[in-house]
């Protein structure tokens, strides 16, 4: 048997990047995809979110997991014992090294065992297409998303999201994080609206309260409420339904703006995305701009 078994952990967005660098392999492959949602048992934070989307990945088992000697993955020691007195060995395991870009992943072959955040497009995106549509709901969309993705079709739509949440009420992931400021939306709207006829933006946001209060431009604003934290992924859909997007530095609002297939859309994303000296130079995609 030759698997790839992907580690998931972290927030829709997070889990999207771990989904795709692991599908790109079992793709370029043709094998079987796993994931490893184990994690998510010590991680009241999060949660497992992918089952809303058609991916193609069934859960990893525990004996799925004794292949490669993970013991902190709830794996029993007899399992353990047994599968390197059959193989002598345990399957590799490989951990991401750096946050940039790493092009020995694209050399992997199964099985293997991946952990990472693999937050850059060049994992993957020779599979760009099929990810996009395992990346879609099945779902049709409820009467209110509805009402809100005709709308977004009949106007120049931007997507404009802001993340506050755990970003400012959290200590250790403000510290980590930060939040984009007020100024960096007020000259990425003003980058788009040199660029666009007539924008209309669509703020998405976990504070829309905050949002309504201190966003101001002098273009139609809609701020979307339809959606609760549990449908995040609506919201996401949403984004990717617009024309051009201004994206915080969130990896949720990163794959509203990946997911749309426009070749003339424009993104606007911060220069800064970490607080700490992380090499972001692959996170964001060439043809983005960064203010």
């Amino acid at each position: 048997m030759s698997i790839i078994v992907s580690r998931l952990i972290g927030g829709l967005g997070n889990q999207m990047f771990q989904y795709a660098v692991a599908r790109a392999i079992a793709l370029r492959f043709d094998v079987e995809l796993k994931l490893d949602i184990s994690g998510f048992a010590d991680y009241p934070l999060r949660r497992y979110e992918l089952d809303q989307f058609p991916i193609s990945a069934k859960l990893a088992s525990i004996m799925d997991l004794s292949h490669f000697g993970l013991r902190h993955y709830q794996r029993s020691d007899w399992q353990h014992r047994l599968r390197r007195w059959i193989t002598g060995r345990d399957w590799p395991v490989y951990r991401e090294p750096q946050f940039n870009f790493d092009p020995l992943a694209k050399q992997l072959h199964p099985p293997i065992y991946l952990d990472g955040y693999w937050q850059s497009e060049q994992y993957f995106i020779d599979f760009a297409d099929i990810l996009r549509r395992e990346f879609t709901p099945q779902a049709p969309l409820e009467p209110e998303n509805q009402d809100i993705a005709d709308l977004i079709d009949s106007v120049n739509a931007v997507s404009l999201h802001i993340r506050r949440g755990d970003y400012v009420g959290n200590a250790h992931t403000s510290q980590y994080h930060g939040t984009c400021t007020l100024d960096y939306y007020q000259a990425a709207m003003d980058h788009i609206a040199g660029q666009v006829a007539s924008p209309h933006f669509f703020v998405f946001s976990d504070e829309l309260d905050w949002a309504r209060a201190h966003l101001h431009c002098h273009f139609p604003m809609t701020f979307v409420n339809a959606n609760s934290p549990e449908r995040g992924y609506r919201d996401m859909q949403l984004m990717s339904r617009c024309r051009h997007h201004i994206v915080a530095n969130s990896s949720f609002s990163w794959w509203g703006a990946w997911l749309n297939p426009k070749q003339e859309k424009i993104v606007v994303a911060p220069k800064k995305w970490f607080n700490t000296g992380l090499d972001t130079r692959d996170l964001v995609p060439d043809a983005w701009i960064r203010i």
